[in-house]
């Protein structure tokens, strides 16, 4: 290792000493942070497939190939990656400067105090476990397991369609979820009253039989855990693949929140960066100068001079909002807001006209004009337009809602998309290569309900 290299670790390392003992001073309360320096490579692939290890599947090679390619075109620059935890497990890259990981640094220390103290963050940790990282590696043996038993394609097709469905979860309900009721409970007996208590007193008079136990239907009533679903109620899964359906799902639990709260928590990260490295006088001016050009680049909104952005940053965002609502409001409401909202309820309750204004946020449309191209639309300013456009897509993590409703009795299964709530049809050619994945697992018949782009009822099917 170069001396030069070696000195820079070890400035790192007293930094970061002096910037922890800086927030612990601020007020931010966090679980302990493990650092990590790694190559970019691994930083890549940490980034592509969530996690350090994980259950393999093709779909993460073409990602990590288009990762690349924009990463060598310069269209992405990948400054750290943080699981939250207790630990928090951060991993840092190497080739990145002395200035670039103090700043990271700071800015990791402002996600632990997010993951620690958000009821989102806290409350799918406690379901989920605080050692992530561990566990993924532990599934990610358990799918080589089943690979040497069973073949890899067998176990391919199993995962093919467990990662079709991992935006399909219910964050409404707990992980371990109990089965539906095997009968529906009758109801309770009612008393009768005037003339029929009279006559139901009469001698001779019988009882009335009790209710007899009926099946309950499967589902009771329309399901959104598709992953939690399929795992309990597919007819002829093994125990080994429903194993993976679950696996899946508690991974998709865990990420919910670093999805619902990303505007929010990138943004607190972000403010607290910039206040840390402020007040961080030890160090060297022109170490400070780089780590603020690094900011700079961090939290710039993605249209620069003429260009026009239809693709929003959410650092900027995050950042701006949060250090408008510290100095209007102070310290103590944004420690609340932290703690008890999600990005729906921090768009709505605090992007007011002033804010959208300085971050030049308008409502456009686009069409595709044959002639002349793409066409973009200024269309107006109205807030309340304007903040649903802005949380649209973090609806049921961006994907349909698609509910379970019947298993006949031949065990075939009847899917309905909820376009009235979605506002829109789907991709019907995605839609029918997910129902192909999932109708290998199910085994039986599979039909989805649905309408398509000019809102006509549409049936796709698969068996």
């Amino acid at each position: 290792m170069p001396a030069t290299h070696e000195r820079g670790l070890e400035q790192l390392a007293h930094y970061r000493e002096k910037i922890e003992a800086l927030a612990t001073r601020d007020g931010l309360d966090y679980h302990p942070v493990d650092f990590e320096l790694v190559p970019n490579t691994f930083m890549m692939e940490v980034a592509i497939y969530g996690l350090p290890i994980r259950m393999p599947h093709w779909s993460f090679g073409v990602r990590y190939i288009h990762q690349q390619v924009q990463h060598r075109m310069g269209g992405s620059h990948i400054f750290e990656v943080v699981f939250p935890g207790n630990p928090n497990r951060a991993y840092l890259v190497t080739d990145n400067g002395l200035a670039e990981n103090t700043l990271v640094t700071a800015h990791v220390l402002g996600h632990a105090d997010f993951s620690k103290n958000n009821t989102l963050f806290a409350r799918m940790q406690q379901q989920v476990g605080y050692h992530i990282v561990t566990e993924a590696a532990e599934r990610a043996r358990n799918i080589q397991a089943a690979i040497e038993e069973h073949g890899q394609r067998r176990v391919e097709m199993v995962l093919d369609a467990a990662l079709a469905l991992e935006q399909h979860i219910d964050v409404d309900q707990p992980i371990h979820r109990h089965d539906y009721p095997a009968y529906i409970v009758p109801g309770p007996d009612q008393k009768p009253t005037g003339f029929r208590s009279r006559y139901a007193g009469l001698p001779g008079e019988q009882a009335p039989a009790p209710l007899r136990r009926r099946k309950a239907p499967i589902p009771p009533h329309p399901e959104s855990d598709l992953l939690w679903f399929m795992a309990r109620y597919a007819p002829d899964m093994e125990g080994w693949e429903r194993d993976i359906f679950l696996a899946v799902r508690e991974e998709s639990f865990y990420f919910y929140p670093v999805f619902a709260c990303q505007i929010m928590n990138e943004g607190w990260a972000s403010y607290w960066h910039a206040r840390l490295l402020r007040e961080a006088d030890f160090l060297p001016d022109d170490l400070y100068v780089d780590a603020i050009k690094s900011h700079s680049d961090v939290i710039r909104p993605f249209a620069t001079g003429h260009d026009i952005a239809l693709s929003l940053n959410p650092y900027h965002i995050g950042f701006t909002m949060w250090e408008q609502i510290i100095e209007k409001e102070g310290m103590d409401s944004a420690l609340r807001i932290r703690a008890e909202e999600d990005d729906y309820s921090f768009i709505r309750n605090h992007l007011d006209e002033s804010l959208a204004e300085k971050l030049q946020l308008l409502n456009y449309s686009v069409t595709d004009d044959p002639s002349s191209g793409t066409q973009i639309k200024i269309e107006d300013t109205n807030m309340d337009k304007l903040r649903e456009q802005l949380v649209a897509p973090k609806f049921n993590f961006g994907a349909p809602h698609i509910q379970a409703v019947e298993i006949s009795n031949d065990g075939s299964l009847t899917l309905r998309h909820d376009h009235v709530t979605d506002g829109c049809g789907l991709d019907l050619d995605r839609a029918q290569k997910v129902l192909e994945y999932i109708v290998l697992v199910w085994r039986r018949p599979i039909s989805l309900e649905t309408v398509d782009g000019d809102g006509n009822p549409k049936t796709l099917t698969a068996q």
